[in-house]
C-alpha cells in the first residue's frame, strides 16, 4: 500500500554515493533502534531510497518494520559472513522506498566465528562495496555494545549518528563511544566522522532534560541537531504493531519530530568524496 506522508516537498538532489550512517551508542535504551527505523522511514517518505541494515542480534529494527524473523531465509549474518549479497538479503517494507536487511539471533555467532578471520573488521564494508549504489542512505542499526559487530559497522560507515537520551550521565556514557570512533578513524577508517547527535526521549516537564540538552550542546556544538525527539507514547507503541511511527500515527508529535529530523539531515549533507 502506498502512503502519502504529506511531506514530499523536500526533495534535494540525490547524492553521487550513498550515505552510510552507523547509528551507534553502546548504552541500551537510548532510542537507537527507534531513531534508525523512524529516521529511515522519514527519509523514504520524502523520496529517498533507504536501506536499513539490522546489525543487532536482538533484531528489533527487523520486527519494528513488520518483518517476521522466523520467516526470513537470509539475514545480516549471511551478509557479514560473505554467504549472501545485499540484493539477496534486503527485503521491502510497508514504507515505499525503504528496505531492510533483517537480523536474527544467529548474528550473535558472528562475533565468535570471525575472531580468527583476517581483516575481520572489514567484513561488512566488503559486503557493501558496490552493492548499495541504488540507495541514497544506508542506516546501520548497531547493537548496544562496542564489540566486533559495532566495529564492522563503524568501518563500513561514512559517518556516525549518535542518539543520546536526555538523562543523567548522558555525556559520561558517550565519551567511551567517542574514543572508540577516534580509534577506528585512526586505525581503520580515516574518513569516519560524527555526523550528528540526536537528543531523544526529551521530557519538557523535567528540568533535567533541559540541563542535559544544554550540556550536550555546549560539548558538541553544531554536531547536535536542533530537532529534539520528545517522549511520546505513540512512538513507544508503534514497534509492537510492526510499524514505524509515521505509519502508526502520522500526526503525532513523534512523527513530526522525525520528519523534521530528516529535513535537517538532508539540509546539512555534503557529498562524500
Amino acid at each position: 500500500m502506498e502512503h502519502d506522508f504529506g511531506y514530499a516537498q523536500i526533495r534535494p538532489e540525490p547524492s553521487r554515493k550513498p550515505r552510510i550512517f552507523a547509528v551507534a551508542n553502546q548504552k541500551g535504551g537510548v532510542g537507537k533502534t527507534t531513531t534508525t527505523i523512524n529516521l529511515g522511514s522519514a527519509l523514504a517518505a520524502v523520496g529517498r531510497e533507504v536501506l536499513i541494515i539490522d546489525m543487532d542480534p536482538q533484531g528489533n529494527a527487523t520486527t519494528g518494520l513488520g518483518i517476521d524473523r522466523n520467516a526470513v531465509d537470509l539475514t545480516s549474518y549471511d551478509l557479514i559472513m560473505g554467504e549472501a549479497t545485499v540484493a539477496e538479503t534486503a527485503l521491502p517494507t510497508e514504507v515505499p522506498k525503504l528496505s531492510v536487511v533483517p537480523s536474527t539471533v544467529d548474528l550473535s555467532g558472528a562475533d565468535i566465528e570471525l575472531v580468527d578471520t583476517p581483516r575481520r573488521e572489514y567484513r561488512l564494508r566488503q559486503a557493501l562495496d558496490g552493492q548499495t549504489d541504488r540507495f541514497d542512505y544506508v542506516l546501520i542499526d548497531c547493537p548496544p555494545a562496542l564489540g566486533l559487530l559495532t566495529l564492522n559497522s563503524l568501518v563500513a560507515a561514512t559517518e556516525v549518528l549518535v542518539p543520546l537520551q536526555c538523562e543523567y550521565y548522558a555525556l559520561e556514557g558517550i565519551s567511551h563511544l567517542v574514543r572508540t570512533i577516534e580509534r577506528v578513524k585512526r586505525a581503520l577508517n580515516p574518513s569516519l566522522e560524527i555526523q550528528g547527535v540526536v537528543l531523544t526521549m526529551f521530557d519538557k516537564r523535567n528540568n533535567l532534560s533541559f540541563m542535559v540538552a544544554e550540556d550536550v550542546r555546549s560539548h558538541f556544538g553544531d554536531k547536535v541537531y536542533k530537532t529534539i525527539i520528545p517522549r511520546n507514547v505513540r512512538v513507544s507503541e508503534a514497534p509492537s504493531y510492526g510499524k514505524p511511527v509515521l505509519l502508526y500515527d502520522l500526526n503525532c508529535v513523534g512523527s513530526k519530530a522525525y520528519l523534521h529530523l530528516a529535513s535537517e539531515v538532508l539540509k546539512r549533507e555534503t557529498v562524500p568524496q
